[in-house]
């Protein structure tokens, strides 16, 4: 009998669901299995993702025994909301007093959500608000009667701070659930408050109940069949897995589920700790940050309507490695957001050159209401191709033979040279305008998200992973000045980053002026939530932020599916260690000294202009921390409140009337714990001391700050 430990991730793309198989204790890739992803199957892209698992077992000697792990991405909730696949929603509001009853009334009514410009596709809402002086059973049984009678399929509770007590949410929930009607409690999908958004969430979740318990229930079944005993466990759009009975209730953290793969994939398998990743398929470009070895959250947008939805801040951009060509007789207009696959055109490159004889340019219309200048080549036998960005790439030799998305030059070579004929120009200007135009798009959404997360320049990587990171990421990366890296099976990186994920949930609270006692519970609430999600109790780990502007405290959860995890890479020694922060800081190592060590941290310092510019670099080789200017010292759990007290005020700037406070981390075990932007020493205290109690006095860990300047 086998003892291997092996983990599945399975992405479902937009063209392909692939499945990757990794050794859990080598991280090596042992399988593959990709097939095209079944959009219009009866059971939808969920038999894309069996297929692609047994295809990867079968074909690469798995045995199912051997699988402990198994998740996949999702595109079923997004799916649902595009093509406004939704239930009607029906919504039980509860509140009570003579004003704060009329808000209630009014800020719970959610009107009909739009889900595309033209009106057509929608979430339909019906309302009902019930006194709590007058709620008991029957009442409530009356009120689902009542939406029930108006078609509704799905109901949502949600009561005026609720948040600070659920049960009659939950009774809502009771009564339904033993008629047969699904029902979301508004405060189980957030913990924030702000009813209308609140209730606004709980509306989209409920809506998409039906359809995602069909994709549930099929892959389900189907893995089970196939002999896997391993929970099924599904991604979440911040990054992190469930397991599908989580997903039953909350199916709307699955939102944007397929892009958080990709970015994991960078942070856990290429070792990415600072920099910009873009995955580039063949219709879009989905671009985030990982800033300190983390992916950065913000709340997902539906219908132009903000959400409670936690999701790692990916963009998505309509140009990639498909995006078809725009042109007037004199140059480029534009390229994308149409490509090829949509438009029902073959690339250029991926086309017998024999079949491209007397090649003419013609101006099409892809789409209805698509502008009618994109560029097809069509020849003497009628064969149409399409101009893309990765005959461009081909044709400037940046895409070579052996490259994933390399095709044939010779048919690039015809496809835009009969367009650089049209446009009087040479074909290397015409391949050199239509990338550049592709970059310009990129480049907005870098330079905004730089700003947003306070990325400085120097600081900016560019990694690129999809199956067409070539065609697009080292045109990007040059003509921002920026250094790049393209990752290793680039092709596969998201289904590798949901093969790698951990269990993560998130409890987020408004709490004015957080008490001691008020942290203790957030960690113990974040705590329960990831176990019921699937980890072990013992693997489960707890992040506490404060937001002073927002009063906004956010527990993080993050634990495994196992109790043993395993390192993603060998121990390496100071030599090393010093070398990954002179090639991150861009200096020679000679000029690096390691400032402070622990059992599983470095801290490399390199001096310049009286400032020291510091990188914390973990015992696996990920850059965890980087600051222009900063100091690191080594102490003890039983010395870090006087060393804080101490770097405080030493590491404070003073900027006329105002007074910027350091940020701090600390290397604690093998995690660092960020406490940027706390608002007052005796914060500070308070969400160390949450950490420090459970821990032994001598334990060794370093303490890091960092000068803040305007």
């Amino acid at each position: 009998m086998s003892n291997r430990k092996i983990r599945v991730g399975i992405d479902v793309g937009g063209t392909h669901t692939k499945a990757v198989a990794i050794d859990d204790s080598t991280y090596e890739i042992v399988g593959i299995g990709s097939v095209k992803t079944t959009h219009e199957d009866e059971l939808g892209v969920s038999a894309g993702v069996v297929e692609s698992f047994k295809k990867c077992l079968t074909e690469n000697g798995i045995s199912p025994d051997e699988v402990t792990f198994i998740a996949h991405s999702t595109t079923q909730a997004t799916n649902a909301l595009l093509e406004g696949d939704v239930a009607k929603t029906g919504i039980i509001a509860m509140g009570q007093g003579v004003v704060s009853g009329f808000l209630s009334k009014i800020q719970s009514n959610i009107k009909d959500i739009q889900l595309d410009d033209s009106g057509k596709r929608k979430i339909t809402t019906a309302h009902r608000y019930i006194n709590l002086k007058e709620i008991n059973s029957a009442k409530i049984n009356e009120t689902i009667d009542e939406l029930l009678r108006e078609n509704c399929k799905v109901l949502v509770a949600t009561k005026t701070f609720g948040v600070d007590n659920i049960d009659e949410e939950l009774e809502v929930k009771k009564l339904g659930a033993k008629r047969g009607i699904e029902v979301t409690a508004a405060s189980d999908i957030s913990k924030l408050y702000g009813l209308t958004r609140r209730t606004r969430t709980a509306v989209i979740n409920a809506s998409i109940l039906p359809k995602m318990f069909e994709t549930a229930d099929s892959t389900e079944s189907a893995v089970r069949k196939a002999g896997i005993k391993a929970p099924l466990m599904i991604m979440r759009g911040d990054g992190g897995v469930m397991d599908i009975e989580e997903m039953r209730k909350r199916p709307v953290l699955t939102m944007l589920s397929g892009p958080a793969a990709s970015t994991v994939g960078a942070l856990m398998y290429l070792r990415v700790s600072n920099g910009i990743f873009f995955e580039v398929g063949g219709t879009s470009t989905d671009i985030g940050v990982i800033k300190n070895g983390r992916p950065m959250v913000d709340y997902a947008v539906v219908g132009g309507q903000n959400t409670l939805i936690n999701s790692l801040d990916v963009h998505v951009s309509g140009v990639a490695g498909g995006s078809m060509v725009r042109a007037s007789k004199s140059k480029i207009v534009k390229v994308g957001p149409r490509s090829a696959h949509i438009a029902n055109l073959p690339y250029a490159t991926y086309t017998d050159p024999e079949k491209l004889k007397d090649p003419k340019v013609i101006r099409i219309e892809p789409m209805k209401d698509d502008p009618s200048d994109y560029i097809a080549i069509e020849c003497a036998n009628g064969v149409r191709v399409a101009v893309t960005v990765t005959d461009a790439a081909i044709v400037l030799g940046i895409v070579k033979e052996g490259d994933f998305s390399f095709g044939n030059k010779e048919s690039s070579l015809i496809a835009v040279g009969a367009l650089a004929e049209e446009l009087n120009m040479s074909v290397e200007d015409c391949a050199k305008a239509i990338l550049d135009d592709a970059a310009n798009t990129c480049i907005d959404v870098i330079e905004e998200l730089a700003t947003k997360y306070k990325i400085e320049r120097e600081q900016i990587t560019l990694v690129g992973g999809g199956g067409g990171a070539l065609t697009l990421l080292p045109f990007t990366a040059n003509k921002m000045g920026l250094p790049y890296q393209i990752a290793d099976n680039a092709e596969v990186i998201s289904s590798i980053g949901v093969a790698l994920a951990m269990v993560r949930d998130v409890v987020e609270r408004v709490i004015p002026d957080p008490t001691p006692d008020d942290l203790a519970e957030i960690r113990r609430e974040a705590t329960d939530m990831a176990i019921k999600s699937g980890a072990t109790a013992e693997s489960v780990e707890i992040q506490i932020e404060i937001d002073s502007q927002t009063s906004k405290v956010r527990a993080i959860a993050t634990g495994s599916t196992e109790i043993q995890t395993q390192d993603l890479s060998k121990s390496i020694e100071d030599d090393e260690a010093k070398k990954i922060a002179a090639d991150s800081m861009q200096v020679d190592v000679s000029k690096v000294e390691i400032l402070a060590k622990n059992s599983h941290f470095f801290v490399v310092g390199y001096e310049k202009q009286k400032t020291m510019e510091i990188r914390v670099v973990d015992k696996k080789g990920f850059v965890k921390i980087q600051r222009s200017d900063g100091d690191a010292v080594a102490t003890t759990a039983a010395g870090v409140r006087a060393l804080t007290d101490k770097l405080w005020e030493e590491m404070s700037v003073y900027k006329s009337d105002i007074k910027l406070s350091p940020d701090f981390y600390m290397c604690i075990g093998a995690k660092v714990i960020d406490y940027e932007g706390m608002a007052s020493l005796e914060q500070m205290h308070m969400v160390m001391d949450s950490e420090l109690i459970t821990r032994p006095s001598n334990e060794e860990i370093i303490l890091i700050s960092a000068r803040n300047d305007l």
